[in-house]
């Protein structure tokens, strides 16, 4: 009897590890769909970017797809459906995409430009403008970017409301104008009087030769925000991840969308985006909201 007892309890103990259920694992990629924010025209943002994706591709072995939405939200959208696996992401918008497509912010650019992981939002107005403050934006036309771009919508929206501006009444017409270079267009053809952009995107339209640096004067400058971070979807496999976050930590010396010339990518993680979320608390925002 005790014998059977023996043989009994061994074999559930050979046989209870087969019983627990144990967690899938996300299988390893083949494919990774990237996404790419809408700072430039899509195939302008997909060709500056390709040199960056074709070293991805070498180092991971990974088929690397480009993805360009129409807006910010756009790429957020398909991050939370699934449909990206990965994306580039302006601070505000990653802000957002952390909490409702569960995204996680990895890598931040470096740029050889100011060797700095951060950038500024200018103010801009045409060369021979009579603008020269924030006062004298009162009753003039005015462009941002997107509701959700840190540079182009939130961080000067932040910046006149502490000066004491309603922006709802400061001017006379204000519109969304999708991108950096569409609102530098903007001001540059007349469309309107100023427009909020970001420092290294005016620069890079200058150096494409699309406006002249002497069609513009700036009349304001933020204080310095964290560069927009790479991110992935948190369920994203461990083996992809490394894979990823290796491939990001060797890339130098490159072009990189609106940034420039690289000097690299250094590791970063979601508490570098605590300012952004406090700048939301200036400005009384919803986060989930900004759709």
């Amino acid at each position: 009897m005790k014998r059977m007892s023996s043989l009994l309890s061994a074999l559930c103990l050979a046989v209870l590890p087969l019983l627990v259920a144990t967690p899938a694992q996300a299988e390893p990629k083949t494919t990774l769909t990237i996404g790419l924010i809408p700072s430039e025209d899509s195939q302008a943002m997909v060709e500056s970017s390709k040199q960056v994706l074709e070293s991805l591709h070498q180092q991971t072995g990974l088929t690397i797809k480009p993805f360009v939405a129409t807006d910010y939200n756009g790429v957020i959208e398909a991050l939370r459906s699934g449909k990206l696996d990965v994306a580039y992401l302006g601070p505000f918008s990653y802000a957002l995409a952390n909490q409702v497509a569960d995204a996680e912010a990895f890598a931040v650019a470096v740029t050889k430009k100011n060797n700095s992981s951060a950038y500024h939002s200018l103010i801009i107005v045409r060369k021979e403008s009579d603008i020269s403050s924030l006062a004298q934006l009162k009753g003039h036309t005015f462009a941002f970017v997107d509701p959700s771009s840190t540079s182009g919508h939130l961080f000067p929206k932040a910046a006149l409301q502490k000066a004491g501006y309603d922006t709802d009444k400061l001017f006379s017409r204000t519109v969304f104008s999708g991108s950096h270079d569409a609102s530098i267009l903007a001001v540059a053809n007349k469309k309107v009087d100023a427009a909020a952009v970001a420092d290294r995107i005016l620069a890079s339209a200058i150096a494409r030769g699309i406006v002249k640096q002497d069609d513009f004067k700036v009349v304001w400058t933020s204080s310095p925000i964290p560069e927009s971070p790479m991110v992935w979807r948190k369920d994203l496999d461990p083996a992809t991840k490394e894979k990823l976050s290796k491939a990001f930590a060797n890339i130098k010396d490159l072009p990189w969308g609106d940034q420039g010339m690289l000097a690299g990518f250094q590791p970063t993680n979601d508490a570098a985006y605590d300012i952004i979320r406090e700048t939301a608390k200036v400005l009384d925002l919803d986060l989930r909201k900004m759709k």
